[in-house]
């Protein structure tokens, strides 16, 4: 399908102070503040040409004022509209680069040229979110293709992300057929999970994990296992199933702790759950409690004002799991805080180990699956980044 050229008018233009503007290095976005004075006319959730301050082209992005990005690019090409016929061929352009499967993620924002929609599918039932003004406004013909493309049994609207205000939009939970949708049974890497896509965090499931929690497991046999902030429960649950001794998954949600027991019983696993503070859990073990930690907190830097917060959160967290482990001793460390790299999260957790007096043997280091995916560009579509070591 050939993408439809539009008479987009090429009238916005970067200020000629902008001239270190991440865009013109390649970056997608531009801040209100790098723009030249925005024309009246020109509709919010729109797609509009850009152009440098010399006049030379900069592609095709969605507009919104109120929003402090103003301006995200979707092509390198100037004049191509943000309508039905460009969304059907990014969104097959972005199942294109997936695997078969029938969990993942099927479009990632920015990174798949799409910016502001996310979805996700499991199964049979596929879960948007829109975090955009102009993907707001072509839900329909988005809905359109998904139908067409993939035929599933139900489409899940989860626009309840914070985000969406910054955009002008009010939040809200709804289904493409009007009907409730109600919590079921989904099997991802060989384990069934009741799933309450409705309502659960994010999109239902941390699939962004999905290979971590299989590459951990077998690490796992005959470990003694520690799965915090463990939501679903994933990464204990494949840890019993690749021949772990013992796992406790520990969470402060008492509404996730009875979910992963449930789990547990599904799929016939001895795990043990626990509803408490992660950090002060931590200070009541013993040295050689567990040989192996999983930590998997949220986000500790929302913005970049509580970047230094967040460094002192996982500096603490990952000492207090050092000092518990044992020679030999296995950690898994992440970090989904976007204003942190993987740079800095190391060196924080190198910091740690010191402070512990203790060696650290690098296993891998992690990132995102490849149905994440990061565009090198756009360091804000890498967000994800852990360490396995062994503890020495």
């Amino acid at each position: 399908m050939s993408v439809r050229r539009s008479n987009l008018p090429t009238i916005l233009r970067m200020r000629r102070e902008a001239r270190r503007a991440r865009i013109l290095q390649g970056h997608p976005w531009v801040y209100g503040n790098e723009l030249e004075d925005i024309p009246e006319q020109l509709p919010d959730g729109s797609g509009v040409s850009l152009t440098d301050p010399r006049g030379r082209n900069l592609g095709s992005g969605i507009l919104n004022r109120r929003s402090q990005i103003s301006w995200r690019r979707y092509s390198r090409q100037p004049g191509i509209a943000f309508d039905s016929a460009y969304l059907h061929k990014a969104i097959d352009a972005a199942i294109a680069r997936r695997a078969d499967e029938s969990v993942r993620r099927l479009t990632w924002s920015d990174a798949d040229h799409l910016p502001g929609l996310v979805v996700d599918q499991f199964e049979d039932v596929l879960v948007v979110q829109s975090l955009t003004l102009a993907v707001e406004n072509q839900l329909p013909a988005i809905a359109d293709c998904l139908l067409e493309r993939l035929q599933p049994h139900e489409i899940l609207f989860r626009n309840d992300a914070p985000v969406r205000k910054l955009e002008g939009m009010e939040l809200e939970v709804k289904t493409q057929s009007g009907r409730q949708l109600k919590p079921r049974n989904f099997e991802i890497d060989s384990l069934i999970y009741e799933l309450d896509l409705a309502n659960a965090q994010k999109t239902g499931f941390y699939l962004d994990q999905r290979e971590q929690h299989v590459l951990v497991a077998s690490l796992c046999q005959g470990r003694r296992v520690l799965d915090g902030f463990c939501n679903q429960g994933a990464f204990g649950l494949q840890a019993l199933n690749a021949g772990a001794e013992y796992a406790l998954s520990v969470d402060s949600s008492a509404t996730c702790c009875a979910a992963v027991k449930e789990n547990a019983e599904r799929n016939d696993l001895p795990l043990e759950v626990k509803e408490a503070n992660m950090f002060d859990f931590m200070k009541t073990l013993e040295r050689g409690s567990f040989d192996c930690i999983i930590l998997d907190p949220p986000s500790f830097a929302r913005n970049k004002q509580s970047v230094a917060g967040a460094i002192r959160g996982y500096k603490e967290l990952n000492l207090r799991a050092l000092q518990c482990l044992p020679p030999g001793g296995l950690l898994a460390t992440y970090s989904c805080s976007q204003h942190i790299d993987a740079v800095t999260f190391e060196q924080t957790v190198v910091s740690a180990a010191a402070d512990a007096n203790r060696e650290l043997r690098l296993f891998a280091r992690t990132g995102q699956p490849f149905d994440h995916p990061v565009l090198l560009n756009f360091p804000e579509s890498n967000y994800l980044k852990g360490l396995i070591v062994q503890v020495e």
